[in-house]
């Protein structure tokens, strides 16, 4: 049997009208078995349980405490997309709607507020530039690393002790197993969307768009969903 299943439903074990982020038991464990490993500089970054809803780091390399994150986003509910996502069958939503609730939806950012400002996933969420969309901020993750602006520079600045844990990009993306989203050796980013230096709308702006977007996210989280039962493979 696999250490981690896949395809369970973190809302299964969340309290009803709660955020699996904060209360599902099985998405922290999860969270806790993947990500407690040697970082790139070949140093534990080992991680418990003992903070309420959140998990924490410390030792040498400091202290962190850090929260889960939803990377999917299928706009189900968003007034501004209601009249895109209306027009789409309720079979795709629902298939779109089911992946995001796997833990290969999900992954892990600081918690903690620096100088009472935004964290990493309040930012992501309500940057006009990004909307929630993973694949744009792991291009500003990319551009942080490479010391170029992005929408998301002040922020990801805030927490640079974070980002230096993994190295570089590459360090970040294979850590966190992120990388049917990368291409050309970590230097570019699959999109869900064409890219065009965000000038664009982040959201989907036709039916075409946004089934191009659920085809593009569920590729993405399919396959990091497999890198995830694979490491969990390994770990039994």
């Amino acid at each position: 049997m696999t250490a981690i299943d896949i395809t369970f439903d973190v809302f299964s074990d969340t309290p009803k009208g709660k955020d699996p982020d904060s209360y599902s038991p099985m998405l922290r464990n999860y969270h806790k078995m993947l990500w407690s490993k040697p970082l790139p500089c070949g140093k534990n970054f080992s991680l418990d349980l003992d903070s309420p809803r959140l998990l924490h780091h410390k030792s040498d390399l400091g202290e962190f405490f850090l929260s889960s994150d939803a990377i999917t986003h299928s706009y189900h509910g968003v007034k501004k997309m209601s009249h895109i996502v209306d027009a789409i069958p309720s079979q795709e939503i629902g298939s779109f709607y089911d992946n995001d609730n796997t833990i290969g939806s999900y992954i892990i950012f600081p918690s903690k507020r620096i100088d009472n400002k935004m964290t990493i996933n309040g930012s992501r969420g309500t940057n006009r530039k990004i909307m929630d969309r993973f694949d744009l901020s792991l291009e500003c993750i990319r551009r942080f690393y490479l010391k170029k602006a992005s929408p998301l520079s002040e922020t990801l600045e805030r927490y640079s002790s974070y980002f230096a844990l993994f190295g570089d990009f590459r360090g970040y993306v294979d850590f966190f197993l992120l990388q049917d989203l990368v291409a050309d050796d970590c230097r570019t980013i699959n999109f869900y969307l064409p890219f065009d230096n965000f000038s664009r709308s982040p959201l989907p702006e036709t039916t075409h768009e946004y089934r191009a977007y659920r085809g593009n996210t569920l590729a993405f989280v399919d396959g990091r969903s497999e890198r995830i039962r694979n490491y969990g493979d390994s770990l039994t």
